[in-house]
């Protein structure tokens, strides 16, 4: 028996969509730099959409700004092929990115797609890229110290658990090598790096020497080198934190890297000045300073009883300037900062920490009263000795003149030896201290001689 008409219509409404409405898309009116503008499009802020490019692929973007009718948008991909009049139409799932623990092993662009040629990721769900705000009265306080491996923070700098620090150093220091060293020996669930506006050549580098199968294994790695677009960059920074925002809602101790802070913010500083923003302190636009904060204070521990996110920035000082505004800003908003010395990296001195201009400023609370005793003790010898180190060098100094300096210059051969540490050594907690403690407490060479004599 033939159908009704009437069935037929219904067979055929079950497998049609519910609501069909009409696609809406603007045209490219204007372009200068790599600032696009679009009529007829209504979009917000935040949002994608795809422009349409002849005998090329379409050209990805996202909105930045506005200005009565026209939108101000910003590729995320090369603009080869643009010409006016090109069709401009909105993505509807731009705000959701893939998450999971799938994802670990796995190396990320700043988009959110795979670049390692491992094939299509296969996340658990998808979540908006804006992350929910913890109220800073229900953040678990930082009580709990962490192993990081490394023998002069362990000891000098002790890192808690959900603590935000700042690498700052200048080109060539070894930044990235003592990232390196805190991803292998760090005690963390999981580990988040976001390499932000690097040399391209470093990341597969820092994947597959630093990093190696172990540490990936147990790594999300979110990359988006030098010559990608600003807004790509500042999407990787932003996907980096989301990432280990994820992970921590999942319960787990988080240790997330960023590889640098400071591209992030030249990143948005192009952006800025793209649209229009006026420039303020050398050269950055007020919107860099107020973006700084609102990316790292994502970071830290969660509810009690829930996960954290140990963070670490790099920034970069502009000929080893500690003033620069973007160091400046970000001293100010961080639990701490470590820097690293151009004078003891030329002296073959590894990891060049320069342990009087770092602080921890949560060491006081989550090391025993011990502990921070001997780490005072120790900076006070060490900075003892620096002082008189130029009357020392050129003979000066005439031994017994003081007894604290004659106290320096007998431990600083073994406190610069404590101080040193090779790529592939580790340094427990535990062992960092007592390590410390001998070093300060030991008996002199003199008084072991009278005490043999005796």
């Amino acid at each position: 028996m033939q159908s009704t008409l009437a069935e037929r219509i219904s067979r055929y409404t079950q497998s049609t969509p519910e609501s069909i409405g009409p696609e809406i898309s603007g045209r490219l009116t204007r372009m200068v730099g790599l600032t696009l503008e679009s009529v007829g499009c209504p979009m917000v802020v935040g949002d994608r959409c795809l422009i349409s490019v002849e005998n090329h692929a379409a050209v990805e973007a996202e909105v930045v700004g506005f200005a009565d009718d026209r939108v101000y948008l910003m590729p995320l991909t090369a603009i080869d092929g643009l010409r006016p009049g090109a069709r401009v139409t909105p993505l509807s799932s731009a705000g959701q990115i893939p998450v999971g623990f799938s994802l670990l092993g796995r190396v990320l662009n700043g988009a959110a797609e795979p670049i390692d040629g491992k094939g299509p990721l296969q996340p658990e769900v998808h979540i908006p890229m804006t992350g929910h705000i913890i109220n800073p009265l229900e953040r678990a306080p930082i009580r709990q110290p962490l192993d990081v491996g490394i023998c002069a923070l362990n000891s000098m700098l002790s890192v808690g658990v959900g603590q935000r620090l700042g690498l700052f150093a200048g080109s060539g220091v070894g930044k990235s090598m003592l990232l390196g060293m805190m991803t292998r020996f760090t005690a963390a669930d999981i580990t988040v790096v976001g390499l932000i506006g690097e040399r391209g050549r470093e990341v597969k580098e820092f994947i597959e020497d630093i990093l190696g199968e172990e540490g990936l294994a147990r790594s999300v790695v979110i990359a988006s080198p030098a010559d990608d677009s600003a807004l790509m960059r500042l999407r990787a920074a932003m996907l980096t934190t989301r990432m280990a925002e994820y992970f921590r809602d999942q319960g787990k101790n988080v240790l997330l890297l960023m590889d640098s802070l400071t591209r992030y913010a030249q990143a948005q500083r192009e952006i800025a000045l793209a649209v229009g923003e006026p420039p303020a302190t050398k050269g950055y636009p007020p919107s860099v300073f107020a973006k700084i904060p609102q990316l790292v204070e994502r970071a830290g521990n969660g509810k009690p009883g829930g996960g954290s996110i140990t963070a670490f920035y790099t920034v970069l000082t502009e000929g080893d300037d500690q003033q620069d505004p973007i160091a400046d800003a970000t001293r100010a908003i961080l639990d701490g900062h470590i820097v690293l010395s151009r004078r003891l990296a030329e002296e073959g001195h590894y990891p060049a920490i320069d342990v009087e201009a770092s602080i921890s400023r949560v060491m006081p609370h989550i090391v025993s009263d011990t502990h921070l005793r001997l780490a005072q003790r120790f900076k006070q010898v060490y900075a003892r000795y620096q002082q008189s180190r130029d009357l020392i060098s050129v003979g000066a100094y005439v031994p017994g003149s003081d007894p604290e300096t004659d106290f320096a210059i007998e431990r600083i051969p073994a406190m610069k030896r404590f101080l040193q540490q090779g790529l592939k050594e580790s340094a427990p907690f535990d062992e960092s201290i007592q390590m410390l403690q001998k070093i300060l407490e030991a008996p002199s060479p003199k008084q072991a001689n009278l005490a043999q004599r005796k």
